[in-house]
């Protein structure tokens, strides 16, 4: 199984570093708004590592954009916010 680390840069912006065979940084942008539509309550560090798992099930950590806002996810993986809250329980 791959680490995910997740660190905040500031309130819409977070480094999530995926460890591996090849390990991998990200930046991703989180709208609040957003984060609450599809994670109700939950952390947004929680939200994040929710949606790697959700990507690193799909594809490889190294496949992964480099640089995102959250809701592209939904853009390659139209499923993605309706799966996300189970991912969070």
């Amino acid at each position: 199984m791959q680490t995910i680390d997740v660190r905040k840069i500031n309130d819409t912006t977070f480094e999530v570093s995926v460890g591996g065979a090849t390990p991998t940084t990200h930046m991703v942008t989180v709208d609040p708004a957003y984060a609450r539509k599809i994670a109700g309550a939950a952390e947004v560090e929680a939200l994040l590592r929710a949606s790697f798992e959700f990507l690193l099930a799909r594809e490889p950590n190294t496949s992964i954009l480099r640089r995102f806002d959250l809701p592209v996810i939904a853009h390659y993986f139209p499923e993605y916010e309706q799966q996300i809250g189970r991912l969070l329980r």
